[in-house]
């Protein structure tokens, strides 16, 4: 399963948004460290769609796609050093597949901040920089071991040209997240923190979640299209609630619904992932798989035999069968289409696969 680590300075956050994300009660402190082994949750991904179906094939069991989270302990400044006890923080990061990073942009006495007062432009470049230094220190080591593997394997020096582009990248402070032109295939097995998809999530007083002046100030800092924003505080203090007074609380601050879907759901999107959709009697379910995967890929992720003896698959749009009330109604309008192995899968499919295996 692909996961997301929670990433960002001590006390700005994050353990309080992952108790709020995975329903957990893990320590939420108001001391740096207060987490030091990564504690991971599984989340399901919000989907309408499967309540709907459910009713449709008059099913209580729903089964929908999930992410894990890993809320991984505040670096500090000199983390890529081993300050605070970094080293280890920092392979935590190297072992998650994309990133959240909390800044904090609240103010609260009560809650100390490592640098006594919160700058949120000076927190993300000091994350920023660890991670950069990190980076910089493996392709480092990689491009000194390269030197002896070239006079072996004179080809490997389109590889070498790969490492010093991302060196001289790194040696100006900028995280590979901000460069589209590199080759990835070439550096994946470096296993490289700044080179992951990355979302900024700007920690917010409750009071400011519709104050669009200050949100866009915040995005200035960063990608416009990785920013979120979200009151930890609020949605700590949502999960306890039933959902009419969730819901109630929620509008008293002008939002229509928590944070935490938004997150959710461009996690999924920033992992790469998508949902094909089964549905039956016995169950609905959404299977994530990667964007741009074939049918035989997609029936595996159901069992492994349905991918090796991959026939067809039938498929329909979920608009379609829900309109049309049943599988058979839209066979019979001409809604249902069988794809083979060459079939690229949509987010929208509902999906029967056939197959067939021989012992």
């Amino acid at each position: 399963m692909l996961s997301i680590g929670i990433v960002g300075l001590p006390n700005v956050g994050k353990s309080t948004l992952f108790n709020a994300l995975t329903g957990n009660n893990i320590l939420a402190a108001n001391y740096p460290f207060a987490t030091i082994e990564p504690n991971t949750g599984i989340v399901a991904v919000p989907d309408e769609r499967l309540a709907k179906l459910a009713e449709l094939y008059k099913t209580d069991k729903i089964v929908p796609a999930t992410v894990k989270f890993v809320d991984i302990a505040g670096l500090v400044a000199g983390a890529s050093k081993g300050e605070g006890l970094g080293n280890q923080f920092l392979s935590h990061i190297r072992n998650v597949d994309a990133i959240i990073h909390v800044v904090r942009a609240f103010n609260d006495p009560n809650v100390t901040h490592v640098d006594e007062q919160p700058n949120a432009s000076k927190d993300i470049e000091v994350i920023n920089t660890e991670l950069v230094l990190a980076d910089l220190s493996t392709i480092q080591k990689r491009i000194y071991s390269f030197a002896r593997e070239i006079k072996s394997n004179p080809k490997l020096n389109v590889v070498l040209d790969e490492y010093k582009k991302i060196e001289s990248i790194l040696n100006n402070n900028e995280p590979l997240w901000q460069h589209q032109n590199i080759d990835k295939s070439l550096i994946e097995d470096q296993h490289l923190i700044t080179d992951k998809e990355i979302i900024y999530l700007f920690n917010i007083d409750e009071n400011d979640l519709n104050n669009d002046e200050i949100k866009n100030e915040l995005i200035k800092l960063v990608s416009p299209n990785k920013a979120l924003f979200t009151c930890a505080k609020l949605e700590s203090e949502l999960k306890d609630l039933d959902d009419n007074d969730a819901q109630d609380l929620l509008e008293s601050y002008g939002q229509k619904e928590s944070s935490l879907i938004s997150i959710i759901k461009l996690a999924y999107e920033v992992l790469g992932l998508q949902s094909f959709l089964t549905a039956g009697e016995q169950e609905v379910r959404a299977w994530p798989i990667k964007i741009g995967a074939k049918a035989p890929e997609a029936a595996g992720q159901i069992h492994k035999d349905f991918e090796k003896g991959f026939i067809a698959a039938d498929i329909v749009n979920y608009s379609d069968l829900i309109n049309l009330g049943s599988f058979n109604n839209a066979k019979n309008a001409g809604k249902v289409r069988t794809e083979g192995k060459e079939y690229v899968m949509q987010p929208e499919d509902v999906v029967l696969f056939r197959f067939n295996v021989t012992k």
